[in-house]
């Protein structure tokens, strides 16, 4: 049985209920691009919010990490992954999280508990030493000398504030040496594959920690790390969840695997994060900002590298590998199914503008070569081929040895390596997940894009839907379907009829129900598909009723001064706003 099917079984029968993944671009928390764990998505009911289907609960999370983009080619680094998740919501905690976890790896999956080490937090000066995770893992035969007590690694807190508590991590001794008696969580043979955070604790802005009212526990399995150590392949991409992609792409080129893993191991791990985020509900598509950025990069990314297997790349190589991964998932991802065509026309067509821009770098090259003075190609000259072209260094250096010509390929690192920082500091604020994106300013901005949408129906359309949102402390923005650039006098009636809500401070109401009678009631919704069974839908008095997952304010009164900033072209078929609200 499947890795998923045997963990969702295992904790259903303690009690817990199964709730759908979420989609890949998170709807609620606007400091990601993507979610990037499974307890992601569950953070309103993390802070406090009543979950509605209950206070166990277990999935398998889509989830998708960047930030570490350019180590994917090695045997362990993956864009995409599926996390397996269970959650008490103020029900069980320590005992039984531990147990239930070391039960499901010794016995349902047969582990070894030789192979197993753990780590619980050390203490510091404001909390104690987690006795009690200790106590309970040597009652479960685990040997004090496989248990190794450290205070940074084994501490949770999303941002500076917030729920947090202690956590134990679960490590397996990945490698056939003699497994050491004493645990070292510093050498890599020993691979984590399991954390239970346990919240217990609130930290307040003065630094101050006090007991939560309710206990959480939130727990972490990686799919491809376990799948790999139960099938004893110390490469995750010889594992079964991609030794039949890696297969299809050595027919395909003609290429080993062992000739060019690298290039296999990028060309399957892209073209299947692709998959998944052209084929979510949100209608992503390639671009040059956010998330269609990313998938821009990642599909240019496994171009380059099909280039490097010889590949015809003006075949349907892409549709293919893309075409079995589908078939893989579709079984636990429905989306898959429902955009399949989808999914090949954004591969398809963002290949062959990419065969364009390369076609472009190479006359450009040629430019570059006729103007040297020298016979090296300098930093500034092989960065720009990369950062305009998309040339990676070794295309770059490949076509100057058929010219007999140098590169400064350490210049060009350095240069690389200053642009990596750069990036990185740009993008802590979209990267850093977490409790840490759900403040008061932006709990406002939740409730006035759905006054936003009500005005526009207004003034605009009853055909106008929303299309997407993205909200920071500084301003929301907001996508909606429409033809047309909108008038000044529209802009002004729309910011006028929600400051005119705003004003009559109407209450903000929060009700739980079935989707069906959700639907039935004329609450709206984007992407109904991604939604569960059980639904929470807001309604502003007659003027909104929106299902969504929060947070919001419980008067519009709250929401201060609304005012539009810009208003301009999304793309084909949809306008962006851009507004802010003030306590004027």
């Amino acid at each position: 049985m499947n890795l998923k099917d045997l963990y969702i079984d295992y904790f259903v029968n303690l009690g817990h209920k199964q709730i759908p993944s979420a989609p890949v671009v998170p709807e609620n928390d606007p400091s990601v691009l993507f979610n990037t764990a499974g307890m992601q998505p569950l953070i309103p009911y993390l802070m406090g919010q009543p979950h509605p289907y209950g206070t166990r609960l277990c999935d398998y999370q889509k989830c998708i990490r960047t930030n570490d983009l350019d180590e994917v080619g090695d045997t362990t680094h993956h864009t995409f992954f599926e996390m397996l998740g269970n959650w008490s919501l103020g029900d069980y905690f320590k005992d039984e999280s531990i147990t239930w976890s070391f039960n499901f790896l010794t016995k349902t999956l047969n582990i070894p508990k030789e192979r197993l080490a753990v780590t619980v937090f050390a203490g510091n000066k404001d909390i104690s030493f987690d006795k009690v995770s200790f106590d309970k893992w040597v009652s479960l035969g685990i040997s004090e000398k496989r248990i190794a007590k450290t205070e940074d690694d084994n501490f949770w807190i999303a941002g500076e504030t917030g729920p947090c508590g202690s956590d134990t991590e679960i490590f397996y001794f990945r490698s056939n040496d003699e497994i050491p008696e004493v645990f070292d969580p510093s050498d890599d043979r020993w691979v984590e594959i399991w954390n239970n955070v346990f919240m217990e604790y609130n930290k307040s802005s003065d630094g101050s920690i006090s007991f939560l009212p309710k206990k959480n526990v939130d727990t972490g399995m990686g799919v491809e790390r376990t799948t790999a150590i139960l099938e004893g392949v110390n490469d995750n991409y010889l594992s079964s969840i991609w030794k039949d992609v890696i297969d299809l792409i050595s027919e395909i080129s003609n290429v080993k695997y062992e000739d060019n893993p690298k290039s296999m191991r990028i060309i399957a791990d892209h073209i299947r994060t692709a998959v998944f985020i052209s084929s979510d509900y949100a209608g992503i598509k390639p671009s040059n900002t956010d998330q269609g950025y990313i998938l821009r990069r990642l599909i240019r990314r496994a171009i380059r590298h099909a280039f490097k297997l010889n590949i015809d790349i003006n075949s349907d190589w892409e549709k293919r590998i893309a075409s079995l991964i589908i078939d893989k998932y579709k079984k636990y991802y429905k989306e898959l199914s429902d955009n399949e065509q989808v999914v090949y026309e954004v591969l398809k067509n963002e290949k062959e503008k990419f065969n364009k821009t390369l076609e472009k770098g190479i006359k450009e090259f040629d430019k570059i070569v006729n103007s040297l003075n020298s016979d090296t190609i300098n930093k500034d000259l092989a960065f720009k081929l990369y950062d305009t072209y998309g040339f990676p260094i070794e295309l770059t250096e490949e076509l100057a040895s058929e010219r007999n010509l140098k590169v400064d390929t350490l210049g060009f690192k350095d240069k690389f390596r200053e642009h990596q920082e750069k990036s990185r500091t740009a993008s802590q604020g979209k990267f850093k997940g977490g409790l840490a994106g759900n403040s008061e300013i932006e709990t406002k901005y939740h409730t006035a894009t759905h006054l936003l949408n009500a005005a526009l129906k207004q003034v605009v359309g009853s055909d106008v839907h929303q299309k997407g949102s993205n909200i920071t402390v500084d301003r929301m923005r907001f996508d909606f379907s429409c033809d047309h650039k909108l008038t000044d006098e529209e802009k002004a009636k729309v910011e006028q009829l929600v400051n005119k809500w705003i004003n009559e401070s109407i209450d903000v109401k929060c009700t739980e129900m079935s989707k069906e009678d959700a639907i039935k009631s004329g609450a709206e919704c984007m992407f109904i598909e991604k939604y569960p069974d059980i639904v929470t839908v807001y309604s502003i008095g007659d003027i909104s009723k929106e299902l969504c997952g929060g947070p919001h304010v419980k008067n519009t009164s709250e929401i201060g001064k609304f005012k539009i900033i810009k208003e301009e072209a999304s793309s084909a078929g949809v306008r962006r706003i851009k507004a802010i609200i003030s306590d004027e």
